[in-house]
């Protein structure tokens, strides 16, 4: 029986960071947010897909930011776990 997407990159994310020193959690915790530049691209690309006006490569390109944007914003979420139950950091 197959997991869903989700359960096996929480799995993967989970291991990951069982590797982190409690320093290496607490910078991924404090990620800073995205530029200005790379926040007005992902809002000129999120207005176009809202609209129905995405390019084939503009979806790609989208799409990508989005996959990255999740695992990213998991491994922080568990970071952020990670370093608020640990009293070293």
């Amino acid at each position: 029986m197959s997991q869903p997407v989700d359960t096996i990159l929480e799995k993967f994310v989970d291991h990951l960071l069982q590797g982190f020193t409690p320093e290496l959690a607490k910078h991924f915790a404090e990620l800073p947010k995205p530029t200005p530049d790379f926040q007005a691209r992902l809002d000129e690309l999120a207005e176009k897909a809202n609209e129905g006006m995405l390019s084939s490569e503009e979806a790609k390109e989208y799409d990508k930011y989005i996959e990255y944007m999740d695992f990213l914003a998991l491994i922080r979420l568990k970071a952020r776990s990670r370093v608020s139950a640990s009293p070293n950091v």
